[in-house]
């Protein structure tokens, strides 16, 4: 890793582009000084804004395009106009050549994803990436994946994921020996899916020296943080990601519909604003921001796209993060791990 940590920004990418990408970008470079950014986007657009942030002078570099993937854009037409020439896959590309150590962006979900594997391609023992989210959970923070990737899986899928999952919280969190657990319907080992309870079968085997697997869990555990690492299949992991983004939603106005009855209760917001703010920012998803694209030969971060300065830069230091502290090494030392397992069990069974 250089001494500096380059991160390329799709400045077009996300429902307000450059004027979230660009503040975003200086409020990281203020918590990480030793960043570095390549901005992709219009010159006619980007360029004014970087005037308004003399932080950034002499750590950005501006690349010019004028196109740029519509958030409503299939994966295929994004591939189809977009490559070799959208802020997004100029970003991309910033990857591929070595140039940058990360790529952001906030733009069209299932592009970034088609994106990514065509031009990354997956890290070899990886058939399929996946996203990895952090989630707000009563003792902190959980990361929760698969969460829209792919859909479905068989065993081995599923232990990637735990592997992939596993590494990224070593860095996020700075353990040694991360707690994993499959989603599952309950937590006895005879429940769920086959596929589930083989997945539980190979990991309790593999014995990994850098993760604890810790059986099933079930959907309410997500919430209480019972394991640093919930591991699902793309189907029920967006489902429940999307469901707590609205449950979320659903107690904001609850809130304030109660909070607005009565003189009294006014005056109890006034008071108790401050927590409120705390609450509403801890379960927005906007602010809690950054998916993580694993699994790829290169370090790739969805963030939400309608978040703010302040979000984007979450999702900036996400990155930074990933990228710092070696992510991709540590999912391959994973990975050997379990390919010397499974070689040893297949030699004892012959």
């Amino acid at each position: 890793m250089p001494q500096k940590v380059r991160i390329a920004l799709d400045a077009m990418g996300g429902d307000h582009g450059a004027s979230v990408v660009v503040p975003g970008a200086e409020i990281s470079l203020v918590r990480h000084p030793d960043s570095e950014f390549i901005l992709f986007g219009d010159t006619a657009i980007v360029q004014p804004l970087l005037d308004r942030y003399p932080r950034l002078q002499g750590a950005v570099r501006l690349v010019h395009t004028d196109i740029a993937i519509k958030m409503e854009d299939k994966p295929s037409q994004a591939l189809r106009y977009g490559r070799w020439k959208s802020s997004m896959w100029l970003a991309l590309e910033a990857v591929k050549k070595g140039e940058a150590d990360v790529a952001v962006s906030a733009g069209n979900t299932g592009a970034l994803m088609a994106m990514s594997k065509f031009y990354l391609k997956t890290m070899p023992g990886i058939e399929r990436p996946a996203i990895a989210a952090l989630w707000p959970t009563l003792r902190g923070e959980s990361i929760v994946l698969d969460v829209g990737a792919t859909i479905g899986g068989d065993a081995q899928h599923l232990v990637g994921l735990a592997v992939m999952g596993s590494a990224m919280a070593r860095v996020v969190f700075d353990l040694e020996r991360p707690t994993v657990g499959l989603l599952n319907i309950g937590v006895e080992e005879v429940k769920g899916l086959e596929e589930v309870r083989e997945a539980g079968q190979l990991l309790r085997a593999s014995n990994f020296p850098h993760m604890q697997y810790v059986g099933f869990v079930e959907g309410d555990d997500i919430g209480k943080g019972t394991v640093d690492v919930v591991v699902t299949e793309g189907f029920a992991g967006n489902i429940a990601l999307k469901t707590a983004e609205g449950t979320a939603r659903q107690l904001g106005e609850y809130l304030r519909s109660a909070m607005s009855r009565t003189i009294g209760a006014k005056l109890g917001y006034l008071l108790a604003r401050h927590a409120f703010r705390t609450l509403r920012d801890k379960m927005d998803p906007r602010k809690v921001n950054g998916g993580v694209f694993l699994g790829l030969n290169g370090v790739v971060i969805k963030s939400h796209g309608g978040t703010d300065a302040e979000g984007f830069a979450a999702a900036v230091d996400l990155g930074y993060d990933m990228a710092r502290y070696a992510l991709l090494d540590k999912i391959g030392q994973e990975l050997h791990h379990s390919t010397t397992v499974a070689a040893t069990s297949a030699g004892a069974a012959s």
